[in-house]
């Protein structure tokens, strides 16, 4: 899938030098040569990456980066400037954005640094990725351990959250009782025998409120699965 690429500068010239060079790189690029219509295309447009002129009327790339990070976007921003003081470049950096090109520059500069945002960005976004798992409408946050299912929010203990999260990452594949055992109560548990089938049953009740059908299945003779039904 190509990548979007947006470029907000009120200089024709480098908009069209940018344009060209990008879409020769297999980008599909976006311009905006003022703050107002930037904005509104990030909206629209929904960029990847956005390249954005520091020194512009009206609206200058600070106030476009503030505006950017204040309304929860947390797209790459690369800020391009005449200036070469460090107030500046700490300001847009501080203001939220990722990189800083001083004019003139380098195109292959640029590019490059184009290309380092945009790894990154997949990097982060694999990263957020593998934090949450989801199956059918249960959806597990492991960074906040929230769970839901059809939107509303589900109330687990440790041990049931523990036991969700080992079905989860185990879709439609039968889990004998002892590795359930294992891996949530560990080798050397000797508490009461039927904990497992305990714990099911309340998972179950948490799961199926609200009129939602039964995924946690019982497969006699071999375990537990997390499979619809039919």
């Amino acid at each position: 899938m190509r990548e979007k690429i947006l470029v907000i500068d009120d200089d024709e010239k480098i908009t069209s030098m940018l344009r060209r060079s990008l879409a020769f790189e297999g980008y599909i690029v976006f311009t905006a040569n003022h703050g107002m219509d930037g904005l509104k295309q990030i909206l629209e447009n929904e960029p990847d990456v956005v390249i954005l002129d520091v020194m512009m009327p009206q609206l200058d790339g600070w106030e476009v980066v503030r505006r950017i990070r204040e309304g929860g976007s947390d797209v790459p921003v690369l800020m391009l400037t005449a200036k070469d003081e460090v107030s500046d470049r700490v300001k847009g950096l501080d203001l939220g954005a990722d990189d800083y090109l001083v004019k003139p520059f380098a195109l292959e500069e640029l590019l490059a640094r184009v290309r380092v945002l945009l790894r990154r960005k997949t990097s982060e976004k694999a990263e957020t990725q593998a934090n949450k798992l989801q199956y059918q409408d249960v959806f597990m946050d492991l960074d906040t351990r929230e769970v839901f299912r059809g939107g509303q929010r589900i109330e687990l203990t440790t041990k049931e959250f523990d036991l969700l999260h080992l079905f989860l990452q185990n879709p439609r594949r039968v889990l004998s009782r002892d590795i359930i055992m294992e891996k949530i109560w560990g080798y050397d548990y000797s508490g009461e025998s039927n904990v497992l089938e305990v714990y099911i049953a309340l998972l179950r009740q948490k799961t199926e409120e609200y009129g939602h059908k039964r995924l946690i299945q019982t497969v006699r003779g071999a375990g537990y699965v997390l499979r619809g039904e039919g």
